[in-house]
């Protein structure tokens, strides 16, 4: 059996489960990129592959995970798996996606190259469903790491073949969203994408900008604590600094440095930063 998850948190999660159910051994792949933003058009040609790859390049400029760009590489990954399956008629694929928009997009841009495997690909959706956390309460988890270990012995009875007609479907409905190619993509429900505008994010982050100045990295964490739909942190920054270009936020310190350099304020916000005031609770 081969599983896939489309986050390396997703991974580290499912490993724990598989130490607690032989039933579930198999190899873990993750898809890393995130497929819920950025450019989409010719996505499966190499010049869209470029296209994606030098957005991607500019939006981590600066940031600690430049080293990443050069160990993704989604489309090796494909390969390889589908030359596995082809070695191995017996190997079936298991599918989890969490209920988000970051693992349904790689969802679809991962099935749309696997339909010569019909009958041996698996979809493991926890679209809207109950778990039990640490506590001992009922949550819904929107994302696999959420699910304690043991609780993956009951996710893995969703496994379930993706249909025909889910082979012709969604590939379309794909081909829709990368046609569209807006920047920034949005869950609605079940499997539904919809296109939204790149500054879509952009609200989450101002309404946590003071007149004094913070830390980036402060202002990006609060940012996705209370973000209801999340984005990732390479994004956010990216706004920030697009943001600052617009003169909607005032940006000090050196990018050349990295993200720890630099504070965010309002405009015209003073020079005490929030980082040197009594810490308040959320």
């Amino acid at each position: 059996m081969l599983h896939i998850v489309f986050e390396q948190s997703n991974v580290d999660a499912l490993n724990k489960a598989i130490e607690l159910d032989e039933t579930l051994q198999g190899d873990i792949v993750e898809i890393k990129d995130d497929y819920a933003v950025g450019p989409l058009t010719d996505i499966y040609e190499t010049e869209g592959c470029q296209a994606r790859r030098d957005w991607w390049k500019n939006l981590l400029e600066f940031s600690p995970y430049m080293e990443s760009l050069n160990i993704v590489d989604d489309k090796l990954a494909v390969h390889s798996l589908l030359k596995r399956l082809d070695e191995e008629p017996d190997t079936k694929v298991w599918i989890w996606m969490g209920q988000n928009v970051h693992d349904v997009c790689g969802y679809y841009w991962l099935m749309s190259q696997l339909k010569d495997y019909q009958g041996r690909i698996e979809v493991l959706y926890l679209n809207n469903l109950p778990f039990i956390n640490e506590k001992g309460n009922i949550f819904y988890p929107t994302s696999l790491y959420e699910i304690q270990p043991k609780e993956f012995l009951k996710a893995k009875k969703l496994a379930r073949p993706i249909t025909p007609s889910e082979f012709e479907v969604d590939p379309d409905e794909w081909k829709k969203t990368c046609a569209e190619n807006a920047m920034v993509r949005f869950l609605e429900g079940g499997k539904k994408i919809s296109g939204k505008e790149t500054g879509f994010y952009d609200k989450n982050i101002l309404v946590n900008v003071t007149a004094a100045q913070q830390k980036l990295s402060k202002l990006i964490s609060s940012t996705l604590h209370k973000m209801k739909v999340k984005t990732g942190d390479v994004f956010l920054v990216w706004r920030v600094r697009e943001l600052a270009g617009e003169g909607k936020l005032e940006v000090n310190g050196d990018w050349a440095k990295g993200w720890k350099e630099i504070t965010v304020s309002l405009p015209g916000g003073n020079a005490t930063t929030a980082n040197d005031l009594p810490e308040t609770e959320e």
